[in-house]
């Protein structure tokens, strides 16, 4: 079973809900977000926009892997600027009921193979330090990230141990990074945007199982 995430352009939202209509996924929840990609980024890809749609859902080993196949199909996801897809597994689920549900009553899975080509590197920054958050990212190779803006609503004994204000605005950052690069990726948000400046980050990483939408820059790296 997998959490999956897909960012993907607003043109192609209506595609991608048809195709988790189709395959009778039972849950999913659509946000709206902004990439960090540069102007001459978007330039470069001919985008207009930074603007995403971040669409969430919960599916098994197969249809996971379906997901991926038809978005390549009819988003065309591994195309520039077109967005990512990404799988973390669930550990667990709480309820027989409600993993019969999520599952379409078949048996349930074993734990899943993770892919570690590949990992969701997650910083939940102060609002306004995107930028400093993704300047360090890049320094240390990251690619580009999304952002989805929020609220904390930690406890008063959390901001006592982080140093920072929880229940404040904050903005997640969220990047899919290479499992070589992951590491670097971290400590240099760390140094330059962690708990000990007004950036304020917290940064942890998923595993992923599956992943799309990075066709593009693997043929850039080959090259």
């Amino acid at each position: 079973m997998n959490f999956v995430i897909s960012i993907i352009h607003p043109a192609v939202a209506p595609r991608m809900n048809a195709i988790m209509q189709a395959l009778e996924l039972p849950l999913s929840i659509e946000l709206l977000g902004r990439g960090t990609a540069t102007q001459n980024v978007l330039d470069l890809l001919g985008l207009s926009t930074r603007e995403y749609h971040i669409v969430m859902t919960i599916a098994d080993r197969d249809r996971t892997a379906k997901l991926i196949e038809e978005s390549r199909k009819h988003l065309y996801i591994d195309a520039p600027g077109q967005g990512i897809i990404a799988a973390t597994p669930i550990k667990s689920v709480g309820g027989g009921k409600t993993l019969a549900n999520l599952n379409a009553g078949r048996p349930a899975e074993g734990a899943p193979e993770i892919n570690y080509n590949y990992e969701i590197v997650l910083a939940i920054a102060n609002e306004g330090y995107t930028d400093t958050v993704m300047e360090a990212a890049r320094e240390a190779g990251a690619r580009g990230g999304t952002v989805l803006h929020g609220k904390g609503t930690g406890s008063k004994d959390a901001a006592k141990f982080f140093g920072v204000s929880i229940a404040s605005e904050k903005e997640v950052i969220m990047i899919v990074a290479g499992a070589t690069e992951k590491a670097a990726i971290m400590k240099s948000i760390i140094n330059k945007a962690g708990t000990h400046t007004d950036a304020g980050a917290v940064v942890m990483s998923l595993p992923v199982s599956a992943v799309a939408g990075f066709g593009l820059l693997d043929n850039l790296e080959e090259n």
